[in-house]
This record gives structure tokens, C-alpha cells and sequence, in this order.
């Protein structure tokens, strides 16, 4: 017996945007029996599996184009207003459990665009929430997701920068410094959940309270991704996760301390899955 002392980090888990959405998810399937989203309900597989048992369909927007009159979930991501126009056109009823974070920040981005300023948006290529930023720009918004990706001596002398809501704070600070020493002038809007940014720092002081660290999330996470790096730069002793199944007995010695924790998209459920496993070595 390696004798373990397991703890989860009470802060880790769902955002309060996921909350909102699973929760209109299961009220609809308790009574329904069905309910299509568009996109995973969230970055998170084993959560995604509990909801298709209980009825929730996983379709995509080509999906989409061919449903008519029935109900569609919009995750917290957002989606762009092309979306909400096929919905019309289709009779569908969407139930939008966009995150408030994001539809203030998709009509900030709007606004910006409206008065035609030159838009940059720090995010993730391919994002589902970054697809429903740009399409507030009729998609002339530049994503980048590294400074490196920038011509930064050809940019224009004026930008607006965003960011995505789930990206690091300090790296987008960090690109702002670059931009302006490099003589941009930019107007910035930190944009960033701020339940998410302070998640990175209440992470480092648990990652620092323990022997090893098992985080827990889904592979498709960008959340996820930054946190995980987040423990592992403060503990070199972390494990990345996505079920118990992928925990080794190996990792640990007799009489270590364990923390557990996850990202905004990780149920607190398979974290205590998790621990669970853990404590049986």
C-alpha cells in the first residue's frame, strides 16, 4: 500500500457559464427526453458521454443546416449571427446558454467594428468562441494566437486588441508590452474571465502544497492546456489526465501527498473519480 493522502482542489471544476448551460441542458432532457447542441456541450468527453446517455445530441453546423423545427442548445461558447440567422430561417427554437462573459465581449467586439477599428483578437485558431467573435466582424477581425504569428513591423500604427476569455492574463499583458514598445499605439480591453485568471493563480498555491499533482481535463480544453502548464511550471511532478483509467500507481511513492484538480470544463464528479482511484493504490 502506498498510503496516500488525496485532496481536490475545491476551486477547480465548471465555470459558472458550464453550470448554466448543463443545467438548462438536463432541465430540457428530464423532460423532453432530447435536446440537440451545437458543438460539445463542453471540453470535456467524459461529460459529454453522461449527457448523450441521457439524451443530448452532438451536431455539427452542417448538421444544422438540415434541422428544422426543433430546439438547439448554444453552448457557452456563443455563436456568431450567422447561426442565429439559420435559426430563423429554419424555425428553430435556440435555448442560448452563452456565457454572459462572452455575449458582452462578442458586443464589445461589435462596437469596435462598427466604428471600423482595426481588430486583433488573442485567442485560439479554430476556437468555437473565437468563430462566434469573429463574426462580429463579418470575419476581417485577425486572430493570432502567438506574437510570433504578427508581422509586427507591418502592423498598423493603430489596433484595437482583444482576447479570448479563457487565455492567460499575464501572456496578454505580455503582448500588449511588445505591441507598444514597438511603437503601436493600442487600445486594449482586457476581455479575460476573470473566474478563469484568478483560477491560474489559487492553482500555483495548490500545486505548491503537494508531492505530486493529477490534473484532470478533457483533451480539447484550451482552459485546460493553460492551467495544467500552470501546475507544472509551479510542480514539476504534474500528470495530465482525462479519465482514472490513465492514472499509474507508478507516479507515486509511500506516504506522498496528492492534490487533484481540474479545469473550468472538468466535472467535479471525475475529479472525485479520480481521487478515488488514487486513494485504492
Amino acid at each position: 500500500m502506498l498510503n496516500l493522502q488525496v485532496h481536490i482542489d475545491q476551486h477547480s471544476g465548471f465555470c459558472f457559464g458550464v453550470v448554466y448551460a448543463i443545467e438548462m441542458a438536463e432541465e430540457i432532457l428530464d423532460s423532453e427526453g432530447y435536446l440537440y447542441c451545437l458543438g460539445d456541450i463542453v471540453h470535456n468527453d467524459e461529460e459529454v458521454r453522461r449527457l448523450t446517455e441521457k439524451g443530448l445530441v452532438i451536431i455539427d453546423h452542417e448538421a444544422l443546416k438540415g434541422l428544422q423545427n426543433e430546439k438547439v442548445l448554444i453552448r457557452a461558447h456563443g455563436e456568431p449571427p450567422s447561426t442565429y440567422q439559420l435559426a430563423i430561417e429554419n424555425n428553430l427554437t435556440l435555448i442560448d446558454a452563452s456565457c454572459p462573459v462572452v455575449l458582452k465581449l462578442q458586443n464589445r467586439i461589435k462596437n469596435s467594428y462598427d466604428k471600423d477599428e482595426t481588430i486583433y483578437i488573442y485567442g485560439k485558431h479554430g476556437h468555437a468562441e473565437v468563430i462566434g467573435l469573429l463574426g462580429q466582424t463579418g470575419n476581417k477581425a485577425v486572430v493570432f494566437q502567438d506574437i510570433s504569428e504578427l508581422d509586427i513591423p507591418n502592423l498598423p500604427k493603430n489596433i484595437t486588441l482583444y482576447s479570448q476569455t479563457t487565455k492567460s492574463t499575464d501572456k496578454f499583458y505580455e503582448i500588449n508590452q511588445i505591441l507598444k514598445d514597438n511603437g503601436i499605439s493600442i487600445n486594449t480591453n482586457d476581455t479575460i474571465c476573470r473566474q478563469v485568471s484568478n483560477r491560474d493563480k489559487e492553482l500555483r498555491d495548490f500545486a505548491s502544497k503537494f508531492d505530486h499533482i493529477v490534473f484532470v481535463s478533457g483533451t480539447k480544453s484550451s482552459n485546460g492546456k493553460v492551467l495544467y502548464n500552470v501546475c507544472k511550471e509551479r510542480n514539476p511532478n504534474t500528470y495530465f489526465v482525462s479519465n482514472p483509467e490513465e492514472v499509474s500507481a507508478d507516479w507515486f511513492s509511500p506516504n506522498q501527498t496528492v492534490g487533484v484538480c481540474g479545469a473550468t470544463s472538468t466535472p467535479m464528479w471525475l475529479m472525485e473519480q479520480v481521487k478515488e482511484k488514487i486513494v485504492k493504490f
